[in-house]
């Protein structure tokens, strides 16, 4: 079988997903293009080369629609010969695409391909693409017809059915921020950001090269003075079983940001003298309850180590992202995983939540965590709307 393998994985830094972010004075179509343009140069790649880019953007309207990986590529500079493709499976947008581009490696479709995501929330704040229409339709509301919730309130529901406390929550996301923050001091995350050219709030280009949404100082206690985000009377009446612990400080901020990660065969890239960092090991995909919408990396991961014959012990890290403090608490429970390998350079919390690019930021970080470590399994998951979730497990080279 023809093994699909990464020759390279890489990054922009975060911008918080808000006017005056870092990242909000620049289009998204420039922010994908950069990133495109910096993994073709790193490994002095002929982009004539690609097969095809498939990338992740989960709100595809306005600034982000028309194919926008398509348009990131031309913009980029690669030849008009090379096609694109964006999809959306929410959050796991980009996953997914390094799913399709590793399985047409595999498949023999593909030589060389590009998986990629992007999202700029700033610009394109969420909850934009239904533009006020009904997304769901009369079937949807005849099978649910106290009708679906919003995520947070998923997230609180898994919060009370886990037992999950309010302390147990702000206590993860606290150490979120200080996973993150040594990664950053350490260099860690050098190997993985490429410097972009950003206009500021004055208009001027400036290099953007540090993540904006770690916040060093964070605390359990500075978290717990926060007020709850998604309780109204309506939905505490609808759920008397929730809490209400799930706020700004344990959720994933906002974000802008874009990843790219370079897939090819072993074959091809032997040809090209390039070095393969890691192998695509085994894949899932799995739905779960809609209405709990966040719980499917739970038999996402079932699926994955059942077809790739592993067990959690056998990994050497877990990303899982952390849409929501819940869910990575969830998951280590479900499989009495190592805290010490969830995430072990921060998450979603403190590197932020960008949509289309999350699923090839996590992959990025995964990569290189195995790297400096000398792990050889990982594993990437990764809640979705609408009850989904992509798993992934790869093997360093």
């Amino acid at each position: 079988m023809t093994n699909a393998v990464i020759v390279d994985a890489i990054r922009i830094a975060s911008g918080k997903g808000k006017p005056g972010g870092a990242l909000s004075g620049t289009h998204p179509v420039e922010l994908l293009a950069q990133v495109l343009r910096a993994l073709i140069d790193r490994n002095d790649l002929d982009p004539a080369l690609v097969d095809d880019v498939i990338g992740g953007c989960v709100q595809q309207v306005g600034e982000q629609s028309v194919n926008i990986t398509r348009t990131a590529l031309l913009s980029a500079g690669f030849p008009d010969s090379v096609p694109g493709n964006t999809i959306d499976r929410q959050c796991g947008s980009s996953q997914q695409s390094a799913h399709f581009a590793a399985q047409g490696v595999i498949a023999g479709a593909y030589d060389i391909v590009i998986a990629c995501g992007v999202e700029s929330m700033s610009r394109i704040p969420m909850g934009t693409a239904p533009a006020g229409q009904d997304p769901t339709g009369p079937g949807i509301a005849a099978r649910y017809p106290e009708g679906l919730i919003h995520q947070g309130i998923s997230a609180e529901l898994i919060a009370a059915k886990w037992k999950l406390d309010r302390e147990t929550l702000d206590t993860y996301s606290a150490e979120s921020h200080r996973r993150a923050a040594t990664a950053s001091d350490s260099g860690f995350f050098g190997a993985e950001i490429v410097p972009i050219a950003v206009r500021n709030a004055d208009g001027l280009i400036t290099p953007h090269e540090v993540d904006e949404t770690v916040r060093a100082a964070t605390t359990a206690d500075s978290l717990a003075r926060l007020g709850p985000s998604f309780r109204t009377d309506t939905v505490a009446q609808r759920f008397p079983e929730a809490g209400w612990h799930i706020t700004p400080g344990n959720s994933s901020p906002l974000t802008d940001g874009a990843s790219a990660v370079l897939i090819m065969s072993e074959e091809m890239a032997a040809k090209l003298g390039l070095i393969p960092r890691a192998r695509f090991h085994s894949f899932a995909v799995a739905g779960d309850d809609p209405m709990f919408m966040l719980t499917a990396p739970i038999p996402a991961t079932h699926k994955v180590l059942a077809k790739s014959g592993l067990s959690i012990d056998d990994l050497d890290a877990y990303e899982v992202n952390e849409a929501f403090a819940p869910i990575p608490l969830m998951w280590a429970h479900e499989f009495a995983a190592d805290p010490t390998k969830l995430n072990p350079r921060g998450g979603a919390i403190a590197l932020g939540h960008a949509l289309g690019s999350s699923g090839t930021r996590l992959l990025t970080t995964l990569v290189n965590h195995l790297e400096a470590t000398g792990g050889r399994y990982g594993l990437q998951t990764m809640c979705e709307g609408a009850g989904m979730a992509n798993a992934t497990i790869i093997e360093r080279l």
